[in-house]
């Protein structure tokens, strides 16, 4: 099924499930008033929800139209945002970007900081940052919810509690990396709030593109309305999720309704670190990326990062051309609060 959350006058919105051509939504408030509420009751949530989905693809249940524009991150706030690096080839990419080696481990152990989840951004909600200056960069990832995970889940019970899919922009400020890195306490500034696809399915929504722990699909990323990146999510994606959420649940429990994402979606190109869409390769989800695939061709970054008035695509769709999650469709502006 796919669930959805439409804007009202309350800070969590309103709980829909959706058409799987994305034209329709129906009402699940009868079920459970936000999807958080549906998490912490999914194994009697999920069997009505999946009914009404029945009902609206039938064209027995009551449906308006579903606007993008309407919805917010499936999750407008979550308990829990942990990010991986799963792609350790984009890793590698953004540490030499800054002149810092890649230890063996990354090869073995997973990478996962925690970032904000008190603020996201709706898919179509505007980048307001204050500063050019600070480096402002996409990135293009997969993300899933899961179901509560116990401290010490092994991998069986991890990818048992995928419940949801979806996509993410994990807004990253480049040029506040370095500084807060140096420090040895890890990344806050230079990850602001991060924006979710409006539509988040169920793994089986997938069908063959889902192997349990990866989505065998190409990420769509389109920067200023040419295509940026082709990567497919489930090439060179060195641990999959159920891999991330052991890690992050070796010395914690996880709350139903925690998202945990992919991190930017990266793939090589015959054992090297690949090329634009525009030569022929399948291109970047980030523009760090592209810059450091120019630093090695010609000793220095030819693209800038965002600026005010850029925008932003990033879709995913099925075999047949058909956008599973809906589209995060973003444009950088000026921040302009007084607070």
């Amino acid at each position: 099924m796919k669930l959805a959350t439409i804007r009202d006058d309350t800070r969590d919105g309103k709980l829909v499930v959706v058409s799987r051509d994305l034209s329709r939504y129906t009402d699940a408030s009868s079920v459970a008033r936000t999807l958080q509420a549906a998490l912490d009751h999914w194994r009697q949530c999920a069997p009505e929800l999946a009914a009404l989905q029945d009902a609206l693809e039938a064209g027995t249940a009551p449906a308006d139209r579903f606007d993008a524009h309407q919805a917010l991150s499936p999750l407008p706030r979550a308990y829990q945002w942990a990010d991986g690096s799963a792609y350790v080839n984009h890793v590698e990419l953004v540490r030499r970007a800054r002149g810092a080696a890649l230890p063996d481990s990354f090869w073995t152990d997973p990478l996962i900081y925690q970032g904000g989840s008190d603020s996201f951004l709706s898919p179509r909600e505007p980048i307001r940052m204050a500063d050019e200056a600070w480096g402002i960069d996409m990135e293009g990832e997969v993300a899933v919810i899961v179901d509560d995970v116990p401290m010490g889940a092994g991998r069986d019970a991890a990818a048992e509690a995928i419940r949801l899919v979806m996509l993410v922009n994990d807004v990253s400020l480049r040029d506040l990396i370095p500084g807060e890195l140096a420090k040895g306490f890890g990344f806050f500034q230079a990850k602001p709030s991060s924006a979710f696809s409006p539509v988040a399915a169920t793994p089986d929504e997938l069908g063959a593109a889902w192997d349990g722990g990866r989505v065998h699909l190409p990420l769509r990323v389109d920067y200023n309305g040419a295509p940026f990146g082709r990567a497919n999510a489930g090439i060179d994606m060195t641990f999959d999720f159920p891999d991330l959420i052991v890690h992050a649940a070796r010395t914690r429990p996880l709350a139903a309704g925690s998202i945990i994402g992919s991190g930017t979606v990266s793939n090589k190109l015959d054992g090297g670190p690949g090329k634009p869409v525009s030569q022929g390769g399948v291109g970047y989800s980030c523009i760090a990326e592209m810059r450091m695939i120019e630093t090695i061709e010609s000793g220095a970054p030819k693209t800038p990062f965002m600026r005010f008035g850029d925008t932003v695509r990033i879709e995913m769709l099925d075999p047949d051309g058909r956008s599973i999650f809906g589209a995060i469709e973003q444009r950088v502006e000026l921040y302009q609060g007084t607070g």
